[in-house]
C-alpha cells in the first residue's frame, strides 16, 4: 500500500462509528441551532483560508501582469515604432499587442481573485463575530482568566483584593 492509502485506512479505523440517536435519522443533527453554531465555528477557518489563498493567487497573477507590462514597456523603449497604435486601437506590432493583451488578461484575473479574497475576509470577520454572539462563558482557547481586582468596604478601612488565576 502507498502512504496515502495507509493514512486513509488508519483514519477510517480511528473514526468513531456513526450511530443514530434514538428517534433521529443518521446524519441529521437533533438541534438545528447547534448545527449552525458548529458550521459558523468551523466555517470561519475555511473562509479565512480562502481569503489567504485568493489573496496569494491574486498577487501571483499580478506578478504575471506586471511582467508582461514590463516586456511591453521594454519593447516600446527599444523601438518607439513598435508601440504605434492603429485606428482600431490595437498595437501595429503583433508582439506589442500580445504583451498588452496578456497584461490585461492577468490583471483582470488578479482583480477578481483579490476581490474574492476581500469578500472571504469579510465573511470571516462576520463569522468570528457571530461565533462570539451567544456565548455566556469565556472562549475555550483563552489560556488564563484575566486579572481581577476587587474593592470591598470595611468598617474603618477599605480592603483591596487581587486574584490571579492560571
Amino acid at each position: 500500500m502507498t502512504s496515502p492509502r495507509v493514512v486513509l485506512l488508519l483514519a477510517a479505523l480511528a473514526a468513531p462509528p456513526l450511530a443514530p440517536v434514538a428517534g433521529q435519522s443518521p446524519g441529521i443533527p437533533q438541534d438545528r441551532a447547534s448545527w449552525t453554531r458548529g458550521m459558523i465555528h468551523y466555517g470561519k477557518w475555511l473562509t479565512a483560508g480562502a481569503a489567504v489563498g485568493l489573496t496569494v493567487m491574486g498577487a501571483h497573477e499580478h506578478s504575471h501582469s506586471s511582467r508582461s507590462w514590463d516586456l511591453l514597456l521594454g519593447l516600446c523603449r527599444a523601438n518607439n515604432a513598435s508601440c504605434s497604435v492603429g485606428s482600431d486601437g490595437r498595437y501595429a506590432d503583433a508582439t506589442a499587442e500580445y504583451h498588452y493583451q496578456r497584461a490585461l488578461f492577468f490583471d483582470q484575473r488578479a482583480n477578481r481573485r483579490i476581490l474574492g479574497g476581500q469578500l472571504a475576509l469579510l465573511a470571516t470577520a462576520t463569522m468570528f463575530i457571530l461565533d462570539l454572539r451567544d456565548r455566556a462563558e469565556e472562549p475555550e482557547n483563552v489560556p488564563f482568566a484575566p486579572l481581577r481586582v476587587t474593592v470591598s468596604p470595611a468598617t474603618e478601612r477599605i480592603q483591596v483584593g487581587m486574584r490571579l488565576t492560571f
